[in-house]
């Protein structure tokens, strides 16, 4: 299939944005210098997703969407300035910012490391097991990620169907205060401001129930902040290493951890530092059963996937992004076997920026109410704001949900 007058078509319609991460003397850049285009498979054209595009003397970035596309803000005085596009598994390409064509098509090569002499040559440590790989990984957690308070300004994209239909679309902007790694706790939230909120006709089983805080569904997921599941190598989880591959200018450990009858695991995992670079983690029903009981207001979680990529910052590791998917079963009450409808909610966030130096001055206000939902926080929309925001573009799918939602709703 040819993709690529989609892309253009996208790419001429302006889209915002996609994902920025790292230190920026300000989210909002008034005269910036701009790229864009897409990154494809070399072998076989096809998009490559939130594949990260970065300034490399500067750790300003972006990403890719579904799509391919990547629209990337640089400031003024970085024209000549390298550019860095990656993704696990593919060789890394280095491209002047000013080299860059309008719409520029970058091809990545994949690159995959078969197992046996790469997998001693590719650590310090000499024939590691996975499950050893696993371990040594945990343990240096406390080295690999920031022990002092940061905080990091993102994205959050919330998309909710009930049976195979879209009803509630949602955006904001956020900033999120850690303590710390030493402290597992949620992090301080502000919203910022809210962008999209359509919501469409739900089933009336919501109606008396406040949505979950969006934000807070994420940032409770975090397995590294939390110190749960496949990262610890204990309980019933055993592993495989599966490849050797290159990211960055290093490898990592690709292993696959299963835990039966209801998990599984893929780790990305830094083949000289150990540190998590991505965790993928699946939890899904067998044969009817499920890993959690159903709950008292009638729903059964069905299918959990958890998406958690890091990005190394000052030698530190730092959340990237984020996804929850879910699917859920909705019945009449807690032992009904009556069911209503079914429930697929998909939630991201993309990090824009990290701060991790003078905290104290830096404008932080912590507003969020964790009991109300997002869209019962909303000021009125800031079209200022959201203008030079850096925030990941839409697809046409999205598009056309959006469309669909307005249309509901007007």
């Amino acid at each position: 299939m040819n993709r690529l007058p989609v892309f253009h078509h996208l790419l001429k319609m302006g889209f915002a944005l996609l994902l920025s991460w790292h230190a920026l003397p300000s989210m909002a850049q008034e005269n910036p210098f701009t790229i864009s285009g897409y990154v494809l498979d070399a072998a076989t054209s096809e998009p490559l997703p939130f594949a990260s595009i970065y300034l490399k003397s500067a750790s300003i970035g972006t990403t890719t969407n579904e799509e391919g596309l990547f629209v990337f803000h640089l400031p003024a005085d970085s024209q000549a300035d390298t550019v860095v596009i990656s993704v696990i598994g593919y060789a890394s390409v280095f491209k002047k910012a000013n080299a860059f064509a309008e719409n520029q098509e970058i091809r990545l090569t994949e690159e995959v490391t078969t197992l046996g002499a790469a997998v001693v040559t590719a650590s310090r440590e000499k024939g590691l097991t996975a499950k050893q790989i696993v371990r040594k990984a945990y343990r240096e957690i406390s080295n690999n990620y920031p022990k002092q308070p940061y905080i990091l300004e993102g994205y959050v994209r919330d998309l909710i169907k009930e049976d195979g239909k879209h009803v509630e679309y949602l955006e904001c902007a956020t900033k999120l205060r850690y303590p710390g790694h030493q402290t597992p706790s949620e992090p301080m939230v502000e919203l910022m401001e809210v962008r999209t909120r359509f919501l469409g006709d739900k089933h009336p089983w919501n109606e008396d129930r406040e949505r979950k805080n969006s934000i807070i569904d994420l940032v409770e997921d975090d397995l590294i902040v939390f110190d749960y599941g496949p990262i610890k190598g204990k309980n019933g989880w055993k592993y495989e290493l599966e490849s050797i591959l290159p990211y960055n200018e290093g490898m990592v450990y690709k292993i696959r951890g299963v835990d039966k009858p209801f998990q599984t695991a893929t780790l990305f995992i830094d083949a000289e530092t150990f540190a998590f670079v991505r965790i993928e983690l699946t939890r899904a029903a067998q044969e009817g059963d499920s890993w959690v009981r159903r709950l008292s207001n009638g729903a059964l979680q069905v299918y959990y996937n958890l998406v958690i990529e890091y990005q190394e910052y000052r030698g530190k590791m730092y959340l990237k992004y984020q996804k929850e998917e879910d699917r859920w079963q909705i019945f009449e009450g807690a032992e009904s076997d009556q069911l209503l409808f079914r429930q697929n909610p998909k939630k991201e966030l993309f990090i824009n920026r990290i701060v991790n130096e003078d905290l104290d001055r830096y404008p932080f206000q912590k507003n969020l109410d964790i009991e109300l939902s997002i869209e019962n926080q909303a000021k009125a929309f800031n079209a200022d704001f959201w203008r030079s925001y850096n925030i990941p573009a839409q697809t046409a799918e999205e598009s056309t949900i959006i469309q669909e939602l307005q249309d509901r709703t007007e």
